[in-house]
């Protein structure tokens, strides 16, 4: 009886314990340029792949081929590896030993140096979440549907696996009313909303209609809309859009850019632009939280920029067009530079407002410590901060060459795989926050900052 006794006992510690086992849910290498960008060497000099380890859990240590120190950064481990390693061991007091064999993630040769991948461990918790479907049947088909504060786009329908309780979701779309409402998914059976928003003059959608996207380039300013600085307010969160006056200036590797400028910045090209009105700084927190709602940022991130995909900032701008009547929008990649020059004012500095980058940004080049708050160092020639730092931010044009040739309000090709970003950040080198530096990331998967444009 005794003998039983103790093996029940074991049994349930066994039981207990694989229940509090963290569990990989994904391993994949990026194009994050981070392992390059702040780059660490093993002991004999060769440079390591970094894994970024998303665990919401601080006091995780890492075993293997670990070149240490781990830095933990908001939610994340960033681990440096030597090249080929083919395994790692997470240890954390409150959770059972984690192996991961990186060849049964599809690594069959191990990491590669210079190399960033992205890791997401799951928390006992999150693996028993009950899924539930929700369908949602809407019109017109152009609009968005956020849910718990992210967007999604369908055409017309969406069918989504969500956890058991209550969402909030809203419906938008440029011309019609919001439609806003919560629905409670139970663990039994799916549940279906359907929704057909009002056109804005009274008649309900009923068809798929064709209606201009929120981040359409589409250049607006009311005839003599001149004044220098216009102030927004929404929901008691306050930001200033500054007037550019259009002109023609000269895009691309210009001489003050040196031998810094890459090939993607070739050749440099004369283009002209038409009037109009970017945010004298980077989107807040607050401004999110102000206008999405979603968990409140604490009192220090609040006035620091936010992180979002370019898939969901298009709910946002939808969502800000909804409550103001304006029609923001995401600026060009052309807008973008001749903003950050400082337009017809620029005094031709290489990055944005001085040819001393300690002037303009706050910002470390040695090792990632994360954004920071907006308007901690002097503008440039227009009155705007942070162009150079702090926070990378996304344009609307798809990724493409330059050409020789002359453009007139150019904004990319129709189509792509990558979409721009511009300005550098803080622990990137200082050649990423020239004016003319230009990369480009998957607009789905990737998150960066935003300067809305009008």
């Amino acid at each position: 009886m005794k003998r039983f006794f103790y093996c029940l006992l074991f049994s349930l510690l066994i039981v207990s314990l694989s229940a509090q086992e963290l569990k990989v849910k994904e391993l994949m290498a990026t194009n994050d340029l981070s392992a390059s960008q702040y780059r660490r060497n093993d002991i004999n000099g060769q440079p390591c792949a970094l894994i970024k380890v998303g665990l919401a859990a601080e006091g995780a240590t890492f075993e293997g081929n670990v070149i240490q120190p781990v830095e933990y950064k908001s939610g994340e481990y960033w681990v440096y590896m030597t090249e080929g390693s083919l395994e790692l061991r997470v240890k954390h007091p409150k959770f059972v030993p984690c192996h991961i064999n990186f060849r049964d993630n599809g690594l069959e040769r191990g990491v590669k140096s210079l190399t960033t991948y992205s890791m997401t461990l799951l928390l006992p918790q999150e693996q028993t979440t009950q899924m539930q479907k929700l369908i949602v049947n809407y019109s017109p088909a152009s609009a968005l549907v956020i849910i718990d504060s992210k967007p999604y786009q369908g055409n017309g329908r969406l069918e989504l696996e969500l956890p058991v309780g209550s969402h909030d979701y809203q419906v938008v779309a440029v011309g019609y009313a919001t439609v806003e409402g919560t629905v409670k998914l139970n663990a039994n059976a799916p549940r279906t909303i359907n929704e057909n928003l009002t056109a804005i003059g009274g008649e309900t959608s009923s068809t798929s209609q064709s209606v201009q996207t929120a981040n359409t380039p589409k250049r607006q300013l009311a005839p003599g809309d001149t004044t220098r600085v216009k102030t927004f307010t929404v929901n008691g969160v306050s930001f200033n859009m500054i007037y550019v006056e259009g002109g023609t200036f000269t895009m691309g590797a210009t001489p003050e850019q040196g031998s810094s400028a890459r090939k993607n910045e070739m050749p440099a090209h004369q283009v002209t632009l038409s009037d109009y009105r970017i945010g004298e700084t980077e989107v807040t927190m607050a401004l999110w939280h102000a206008l999405m709602g979603g968990k409140e940022p604490n009192a220090k991130d609040i006035n620091r920029p936010c992180w979002t995909s370019w898939d969901s900032w298009q709910g946002f701008i939808l969502k800000l067009n909804q409550l103001t009547g304006a029609k923001f929008r995401m600026p060009t990649e052309a807008e973008w530079e001749y903003a950050a020059r400082g337009g017809r004012y620029s005094k031709g500095f290489k990055y944005s407002g001085s040819d001393e980058l300690s002037d303009v940004t706050a910002d470390k080049f040695v090792s990632m410590k994360g954004d920071r708050e907006i308007k901690l160092r002097s503008p440039n020639e227009l009155g705007l901060y942070d162009m150079s730092g702090n926070a990378w931010e996304w344009v609307y044009d798809w990724e493409s060459e330059y050409t020789i040739e002359p453009q007139e309000n150019p904004a990319g090709p129709q189509n792509g795989k990558h979409r721009i970003i511009r300005g550098g950040a803080n622990g990137y080198t200082a050649s990423t926050h020239r004016v003319s530096f230009r990369i480009a990331f998957n607009p789905k998967k990737n998150a960066f900052g935003l300067r809305l444009a009008l």
